[in-house]
């Protein structure tokens, strides 16, 4: 049984430093049905994941399992087709694995993609969300476990989880804000929980993320995740979800997720 720790991390790291020479300064990662991102992607390497010592593979519909080394717009970028999720059984650590290993090669700016289902009624399928804070409702927090000081502090703030210069960006991009509740799944909300997680302050829900963007903060990253709206939540679409549905919105919203994407990294080169 494969152990995430700290010297399972580095043996990651030094396998996949055999693929690249450049240090990457930005880690994307590419939710359900997102993984068309790798398009904008120049000079590519890609490494599968399967062949990384230790790395979780993912089993989810819409997850590539690919991991791209690259440039976007001269800037020095990693991308994961694909994350591994709590419902799959993983541990937490294993979820978290790979965002530990980015920051051992260098990553300091996370950005994360989702597809999500929308709480607020004002929110429209294919719309991009620039996630503002979350609610965890998953029942566990990664940082559970004997601390790894080599890795990170304690007890991590949170008040700033998502980078509020990165969020100023994405404003002039006129993305609106919302809040992301996550859920453990595999099993999407019932009408009650989307009603629940509405009362706490949520206008987002799914079953991702928020484990990575908890790991990506204690490690001193800059953390922003950009939600898809792929559904109304239940009790609010008027029809079953399904995960194909999921699939399809996703890949009709991957082209605008892209813009948005080199338009922020243009912004960072530029130090804005």
């Amino acid at each position: 049984m494969t152990e995430y720790n700290y010297d399972s991390a580095n043996e990651a790291v030094k396998f996949m430093k055999k693929f690249f020479h450049d240090t990457p300064q930005t880690a994307i990662v590419a939710g359900s049905g997102l993984g068309d991102i790798a398009d904008m992607i120049e000079n590519k390497i890609i490494i599968d994941a399967s062949e990384i010592p230790h790395w979780p593979r993912s089993t989810a519909p819409g997850h590539a399992g690919k991991i791209i080394a690259g440039k976007i717009r001269g800037r020095n970028v990693f991308m994961l087709q694909g994350r591994v999720h709590y419902y799959e059984g993983y541990s937490m650590s294993a979820v978290t694995f790979p965002v530990r290993v980015l920051k051992m090669l260098g990553v300091n700016e996370y950005i994360a993609t989702n597809a999500a289902g929308a709480v607020n009624k004002n929110f429209s399928v294919g719309e991009i969300i620039a996630v503002k804070d979350h609610i965890n409702l998953m029942g566990t927090n990664p940082l559970i476990g004997q601390n790894e000081p080599r890795w990170n502090v304690r007890f991590p703030d949170m008040t700033h989880a998502y980078d509020k210069k990165i969020r100023g960006l994405l404003k002039n991009f006129g993305l609106q804000e919302g809040v992301y509740a996550a859920f453990s799944g595999p099993s999407y909300e019932t009408p009650s929980e989307v009603k629940m997680a509405g009362i706490l302050g949520a206008d987002l829900v799914g079953m991702s993320t928020v484990p990575e963007v908890i790991i990506a903060n204690s490690m001193g990253m800059k953390v922003c995740v950009l939600s898809c709206v792929a559904n109304m939540a239940a009790g609010i679409s008027p029809v079953e979800l399904t995960e194909q549905e999921v699939i399809d919105n996703m890949k009709k919203t991957s082209g605008k997720l892209a813009d948005v994407i080199v338009n922020l990294i243009e912004k960072l080169n530029s130090g804005e």
